[in-house]
């Protein structure tokens, strides 16, 4: 359903609140038109308006006043003042107390057309950065970053301690393991959460640009500076800077990022102009940065500057008891996404990931999860549909060695017999494909031919 914005016009003048009104209808706004402030505030008490266009001189009251409770109790609906009686000191008066634009009579109406469509814009994306900040904060609410074991808990407890300081905050964890989530649910969670988050990856952008992406630049500081460019840490002014892999930073820029730490301002590349910074910093690294003190390719002073608060998330591995729970959160996530039908995981596959180890940690699982779901078209993940590797952790049904009796037994039969089952269970789970059942058996496609062949087993 299309949006018709919706104008009030306050005007004590009939004629020109009439022409305003049939100029704007015209142009496919709704319009109220009023001749009083109070007519105006009965209204805009029953009805929200997107713009107001008033008068400055109205019966007992100024456009002005108008304009200043406007800004007090409809803080989001701009103001357009008109006037016969223009001067300098007015229109300052008016600018100072938050009108869009000030014009004078006779006005021109191509003119105020332009500046209605720029006021009506400026609230759509104030609007727009409103729902998107909502959606953020539901998005990076902590009990989003899932999570039930132990491990995670301690986590838990730690950033909600310090999501309401401003205290610098070191996360360290393997790739993978959810750094930049934790530190998004920090700032969407402190006091500086209408402000930016700012997240730049330190061992991605190349050393020699790295230093421009962070504090900007001025036109022809170097070959390709064509203009002016502001650095992240402008950028995040008032919010959080999000510093990954800092590990990676090169030295020369590590001494220059603890002097900006220190004084809290800036300068661009190639120029003297001091920048005034408040941020909060969060640092993250995948790598030992004691050893990396320790072997001089991280300055020791920057390193305490950085750690104040340090954050250790632990690998997936060491979560285990997690895997269930993110598997399904996974499994619900790309299902919405790609328009499916709820699927299911079963116990025994749910097992298989729960011994696998899990190198790429979370996102490694999610990756998973999305490529399974992708290419599955059953309305359960067994362990087959799982990738060879993790597949191959399926659990087996145990098999009770025998007890050698008195009389001895036929240990070439017994092996055989146990052999046997094993690729029996082998093939049931791969659904009688060979090449899944030998990745489970862990020996070659052949040799598992083979050995079918020999112990004349059939294949389901």
């Amino acid at each position: 359903m299309t949006h018709h914005p919706q104008i009030l016009l306050i005007d004590d003048e009939v004629e020109s609140n009439r022409s305003l009104s049939t100029l704007l209808t015209r142009d496919g706004y709704r319009v109220k038109s009023t001749q009083t402030a109070e007519e105006a505030f009965a209204l805009l008490k029953k009805t929200t308006f997107d713009l107001i266009i008033s008068d400055l001189l109205l019966p007992g009251v100024s456009g002005i006043d108008i304009l200043k409770q406007v800004k007090v109790d409809f803080p989001q609906t701009s103001v357009i003042l008109i006037t016969g009686n223009a001067s300098a000191e007015t229109a300052v008066e008016a600018m100072k107390a938050g009108a869009l634009d000030y014009i004078s009579k006779p006005f021109n109406f191509e003119r105020l057309r332009i500046q209605v469509a720029k006021a009506l814009e400026k609230n759509r994306l104030v609007s727009e950065n409103r729902y998107l900040r909502q959606q953020l904060h539901g998005r990076y609410r902590f009990h989003n970053i899932i999570g039930s074991s132990q491990a995670m808990q301690h986590v838990f407890i730690r950033m909600e301690k310090v999501a309401a300081t401003d205290s610098t905050i070191l996360i360290l964890g393997a790739s993978g393991t959810g750094k930049e989530l934790v530190a998004k649910a920090i700032h969407y969670n402190s006091p500086r959460a209408e402000y930016p988050f700012v997240a730049i990856n330190c061992g991605a952008i190349p050393a020699d640009l790295l230093e421009s992406e962070l504090f900007g630049h001025i036109k022809g500081s170097f070959t390709s500076a064509v203009a002016d460019k502001p650095g992240k840490f402008e950028l995040a002014n008032g919010g959080t800077l999000f510093l990954d892999e800092i590990g990676n930073m090169p030295l020369q820029l590590q001494m220059k990022l603890l002097r900006v730490l220190q004084e809290h301002e800036c300068e661009r590349v190639g120029s003297s102009r001091k920048i005034h910074l408040n941020i909060r910093l969060i640092s993250a690294t995948n790598i030992d940065l004691d050893e990396q003190v320790k072997s001089g390719q991280f300055r020791e002073d920057l390193y305490y500057r950085l750690n104040v608060i340090p954050i250790q998330l632990p690998p997936l591995r060491e979560r285990r008891g997690d895997i269930a729970l993110l598997s399904r959160h996974f499994l619900e996530k790309t299902c919405r996404e790609m328009k499916r039908k709820p699927i299911s995981i079963s116990t025994a596959a749910l097992q298989a990931m729960e011994n696998y180890p899990w190198p790429g940690n979370v996102r490694e699982l999610e990756n998973v999860i999305e490529r399974t779901v992708a290419l599955t078209d059953n309305s359960s993940i067994a362990c087959e549909d799982l990738p060879p590797d993790i597949a191959s952790q399926c659990p087996m049904a145990r098999i009770s060695a025998p007890e050698v009796s008195p009389q001895g037994i036929d240990l070439n039969q017994m092996m055989a017999d146990i052999e046997r089952q094993l690729i029996q269970q082998a093939l049931e789970l791969g659904q009688g494909v060979k090449a899944r059942a030998a990745v489970l058996l862990n020996i070659n496609r052949t040799t598992l031919v083979e050995k079918i062949k020999r112990l004349s087993i059939e294949n389901p």
